[in-house]
């Protein structure tokens, strides 16, 4: 067996074995055949990079980071996601959630809200949020959305929180 082939085949064995690989238990000494000696790497064209630039540079953050450091939505978000988008600008029956903490009810471009709504004087904070989720039609009379409250106090409040992040 050449060294290339050797180092892929110990290579995906590391890997396999950071991951969890496929099987909890520890192979027995008879089942590995790791090589006596370090295979050295082979030497490529391509130069080191200067450790003294690498040290200035900013890390680009990684598809996964980027992931990561999303808000998840919580469960009880899952009946608001019927009819609301979180994507700015993208509206379903009910008007885009992003962005709009903190701005005036009724106020948001693209979307066609009722008269009521408009007319609201909301602004969506914390404490008109709370109160709008729990009871819409009963805060905004006439208002379009049908939903008919979330009743239970942490489940909106963690819907609040998420409202906030986006």
């Amino acid at each position: 067996m050449n060294r290339i082939a050797l180092a892929g085949i110990v290579g995906t064995a590391l890997l396999l074995g950071a991951c969890g690989g496929a099987s909890e238990e520890p192979a027995s000494p008879d089942e590995t055949a790791a090589p006596e000696t370090p295979v050295p790497a082979e030497p490529t064209d391509t130069p080191t990079p200067d450790a003294s630039a690498s040290a200035d540079a900013t890390p680009t953050p990684t598809p996964s980071a980027s992931v990561a450091a999303a808000v998840t939505a919580p469960a009880a978000f899952n009946q608001c996601k019927v009819c609301h988008a979180v994507e700015k600008g993208k509206h379903g029956l009910g008007p885009s959630l992003a962005g709009i903490y903190g701005t005036k009810a009724g106020d948001i471009a693209g979307f066609e809200f009722s008269t009521a709504m408009k007319q609201s004087g909301l602004v969506w904070n914390e404490a008109n949020l709370d109160r709008y989720l729990a009871a819409p039609s009963t805060v905004v009379p006439g208002t379009k959305m049908t939903f008919p409250g979330l009743k239970d106090a942490a489940k909106r409040k963690e819907v609040i929180d998420y409202i906030k992040s986006l």
